[in-house]
């Protein structure tokens, strides 16, 4: 990427992400709340047979993917899996063969490889929070998962 192709400095996207299973695996939803200059968008979806894990990666993934061009991004997450995953495993995992310290496969490493593309066009900082500790998008991004689950569910028994 050319230096013009960096954001600018004052084009920061806030990022709230959660992921959700009923039963885990089972019925799973991701949420993400993106905020740029005041505005705000939501995001949501759902798969039948998945784990939390799965549906966290997928919320920053389906997030940064909203992205029209390539933006500074701080994703706000409860994971640390997530979190841990693209801040400290990320590059010992690609160094090792998608294997991890134990030398076993990297589990749902067909989302990770995605993120890490996603992450090679946009400038992101990734932030930890407390998940259910009240702040108010990150509880908002779990209640568009959970909602996208019980969307799921409806469509299946309907």
């Amino acid at each position: 990427m050319g230096s013009t192709d960096r954001p600018a400095p004052e084009e920061v996207v806030e990022i709230h992400t959660d992921g959700a299973c009923s039963g885990n695996p089972g019925p799973g939803g991701w949420g993400a709340v993106l905020v740029w200059k005041g505005r705000r968008r939501e995001l949501s979806g759902a798969e039948p047979g998945t784990t939390n894990n799965r549906m966290e990666l997928l919320a920053a993934i389906r997030a940064l993917e909203a992205l029209k061009r390539p933006m500074r991004v701080r994703i706000y997450t409860d994971s640390e899996y997530l979190k841990r995953g693209m801040s400290e495993w990320l590059e010992g995992w690609k160094r090792r063969g998608w294997r991890t310290a134990a030398r076993k496969p990297v589990r749902n490493r067909d989302l990770w490889e995605r993120l890490d593309e996603l992450c090679r066009i946009h400038e992101v900082e990734w932030h930890w929070l407390r998940g259910h500790a009240g702040d108010p998008l990150n509880e908002r991004a779990d209640q568009l998962a959970r909602e996208a689950i019980r969307t799921l569910d409806a469509r299946e028994s309907g």
